[in-house]
Parts: C-alpha cells; sequence; structure tokens
C-alpha cells in the first residue's frame, strides 16, 4: 500500500516496513537473490542453510490440510486436478453429485480420489491461494515483496510416482517442499524467458531432446527446502520412499513485453484520432505492399510512440496489476456490523493487499473506487501507510461508505 501523489506519480518516499518478510523466508539473502537468481538462473535452497530452528512449511500446509481441502471443503473443479503418467484424467474420474439438496455435479469425490491414489495418480490442489487462509495470507505477501502476481498449487504424489513429464512452465515458480522426499531433475531452457502463450507444448521435441542432457540441477528435496525456477528451465519430479507433497508458487512476472503491449495500445489509441491514419485505403485495393502506405502509417506509429510518456504506461500496467490479484479477505457480515456501529472513536484501517492510490481526491483500489475529498491530507498518509484512524478523521458518513465498500475495515 502506498500514498500516491495527487498527480498519480509514484511515492519517492513511504514508511519504513520489514524488509519482505515472505521473500526472505524462501531464499535468504534478498539483495542477493535480486542480483543472481531473479528471472535468471535457478536456486536451490537447503534446510540447513535456513537459520537454526526454523521451521519448514507446516504453517502452510500438511497432509492432513490435504484431506480437509479434498473430503471436507466440497472443492469444486477447477480446483482440483488429478494426473497419471504424464497426463490429466477427465473430470468425471475424480468428481461426483454433490448428494441431496446441492444441486451440484462436479464435487471432488474422496472415494474416487483414495482409489485413484492408491493406484499412483498425483493429486494437483489448483487455486490454493483462494480457499486455504494460510496459503492466501503467504501468496498476498509474497506477491507484494515481488511485485509480481503469485498464485499456489500444490501436488500431492504417491510414492516412487512422477506426476508430469519433462516440461517447462510460462512463469517462475518457487517449490517448497512440505512432506516427504522428490527427486528433482532440472534442464537448461530451449526456450529462454517463454511468454504465457508459449507453452511448452509448442516445443515438444526440443523439450524431450534437452530432458535427455545432463541436468543443471538433480537434487532431493526435504521437508523445509525451496527451490526457485525462473520460467523457461525445463524440470520433472518423482516422489521418493512415501507421499509426498509440495507447494508451488507460481510468479506471473510483468516483463518489457508487457510494457510493449501498454504502448502499443497507447499508441493505436493516439492513430485513432488521426485522420489520416483512419483513411481507407485505395478503391479496389489487392493489399500488395505498395498499396499499403507503410511510410506515413510507419511515420505516424512512431510518432505517436515518441508522444507517449512514462507515467501513462505506468498506470495502464498499475491498472493491470489490481485486476491480477484480490485484495486481503473480508467478510461481509463482519463489514456490515462494523458500519452499522460506527462512532466517531472507531478505528479503522485500510484493507490489506488493495493496491491503493489517491488520485484527484479518489481512493482507487482492487476493490473499487472512492471519493475522498475534503478528508485531511494527515489522515489519507496515516491510512494508506498502513495505520490506524478514527471514523471522525475520515468523517462518519464517508468511513460508512468505505466500510461498505470493503476499502476500510475494523482498526
Amino acid at each position: 500500500m502506498s500514498h500516491q501523489p495527487q498527480d498519480g506519480r509514484p511515492p519517492t518516499a513511504g514508511p519504513a516496513v520489514p524488509a519482505r518478510p515472505a521473500l526472505a523466508r524462501l531464499v535468504g539473502d534478498v539483495d542477493r537473490f535480486a542480483e543472481a537468481s531473479w528471472a535468471r538462473e535457478p536456486l536451490l535452497r537447503h534446510t540447513a542453510q535456513v537459520a537454526a530452528g526454523a521451521a519448514g512449511f507446516d504453517d502452510l500446509l500438511t497432509e492432513r490440510a490435504v484431506d480437509e481441502l479434498v473430503s471436507e471443503r466440497g472443492l469444486r473443479t477447477p480446483f482440483l486436478r488429478v494426473a497419471k503418467a504424464g497426463s490429466t484424467l477427465p473430470h468425471g474420474a475424480f468428481t461426483a453429485p454433490g448428494g441431496l439438496g446441492a444441486g451440484i455435479g462436479d464435487q471432488v469425490s474422496d472415494d474416487k480420489l483414495s482409489a485413484l491414489f492408491a493406484a499412483g495418480s498425483t493429486l494437483v490442489l489448483q487455486g490454493l491461494h483462494r480457499v486455504w487462509p494460510p496459503v492466501i495470507d503467504f501468496c498476498q505477501q509474497l506477491a507484494a515483496d515481488l511485485g509480481h502476481p503469485v498464485q499456489a498449487n500444490a501436488y500431492v504424489t504417491p510414492p516412487q510416482n512422477q506426476g508430469f513429464d519433462d516440461h517447462y512452465d510460462v512463469h517462475d515458480v518457487f517449490v517448497l517442499q512440505v512432506a516427504g522426499r522428490k527427486k528433482w531433475s532440472i534442464h537448461a531452457p530451449v526456450l529462454p524467458s517463454p511468454l504465457r502463450d508459449q507453452p511448452w507444448t509448442d516445443h515438444r521435441d526440443a523439450v524431450r531432446r534437452a530432458a535427455e542432457r545432463e541436468p543443471v540441477i538433480e537434487a532431493v528435496l526435504e521437508p523445509g527446502d525451496v527451490l526457485y525456477l525462473p520460467r523457461g528451465y525445463l524440470h520433472s519430479a518423482t516422489a521418493l520412499g512415501g507421499v509426498t507433497v509440495h507447494l508451488t508458487l507460481g510468479v506471473h512476472s510483468w516483463t518489457r513485453y508487457a510494457v510493449a503491449e501498454e504502448l502499443v495500445a497507447l499508441a493505436l489509441q493516439r492513430l485513432g484520432d488521426d485522420e489520416e491514419a483512419r483513411a481507407s485505403l485505395g478503391l479496389g485495393t489487392s493489399l500488395t505492399g505498395e498499396e499499403l502506405d507503410l511510410d506515413l502509417v510507419g511515420k505516424r506509429l512512431r510518432d505517436a510512440l515518441e508522444s507517449i510518456d512514462a507515467d501513462e504506461v505506468a498506470e495502464r500496467l498499475r491498472s493491470r496489476r489490481r485486476d491480477a490479484q484480490r485484495a486481503a479477505p473480508v467478510g461481509p457480515l463482519a463489514q456490515h456490523a462494523l458500519a452499522t456501529s460506527l462512532t466517531d472513536d472507531t478505528a479503522v484501517r485500510l484493507r490489506a493487499h488493495l493496491e491503493a492510490t489517491l488520485v484527484q481526491g479518489t481512493l482507487t483500489t482492487r476493490a473499487g473506487s472512492v471519493p475522498v475529498a475534503g478528508v485531511p491530507d494527515a489522515a489519507l498518509e496515516r491510512l494508506l501507510a498502513g495505520g490506524a484512524v478514527t471514523a471522525a478523521d475520515l468523517g462518519l458518513d464517508r468511513a460508512r461508505r468505505l466500510v461498505e465498500a470493503g476499502l476500510v475495515v475494523a482498526g
């Protein structure tokens, strides 16, 4: 959360905050990770490299939690996938109707899952950053630390089984070994830094050949170990000796290509205001090269690109970032109770992970926008810095609007 000046520019300074606690837990020295590993090369961090007394990841996920999720939480597809021998099973193989009164035909079936798991299938719990509170909290903090959106899946593999063949992901990953032991084989990319529309299946033969070469990392991960892989690195994993559980945190990096997308989109908006650029091609055109007026269109496009200010691109990317993740969970009933019981002395604070900015008197966030013109600057600065303010500081009516909109919560 950052205080944004009235002109929308990023703040030049802000309050002191903890030094990226979620990221530091995974990589140790954050500065060294940023310089040597981030988006460059894998990093393997064994529990022995972590400070003495450091725990594993039982606070995030356990085998008992996996059982609870698939048997008691009423999960539906696509929050679960099941794979065997490198292939994903059809949903009907592990789902069933929800029973009398449910009106749902695709709830996860614990009976079917038990049989499939015993027969060697891997369970993939998807979107845990939306359904399991400890993972929700950790992923939101990690996304704030990284500046890039984060998702979470859990892979639960029976003994001596491999869930998926060698492949690469189009996002960076942190692998957190939760339970059991798993052997990982990592190979150099066949397509460095792939984009989201450049999946490994477009390069099957190259991936197969690369996987036959000497790995850059071959190691066994034990509970508490962390493996970081930049997007594009090939990987496969095999369970050893017992059931294994690992969390994969996928980091969907903002890229220079994303910057280019916004530049082009803004340039095309400019061309929409240019009468010559909007003009029709000649009557009877066969769309040959000489008929396309590339000199004129190219010049207009270059002029449009050169006219774009970096702040315009930054604001469009910030808007995309707001949409890429959700704010911290909030309870509708708790918010209603807070709104109806507000007094001047009630303490409130900004809801966490809102990606809040203040632009021209409006508080703009992932959860919506509310005008705050007239609120004293000191109160807004304290609120945006994560501090508590009173309803009187905001004005009782405005505080109620902010509560009802889900922008502030009890402080």
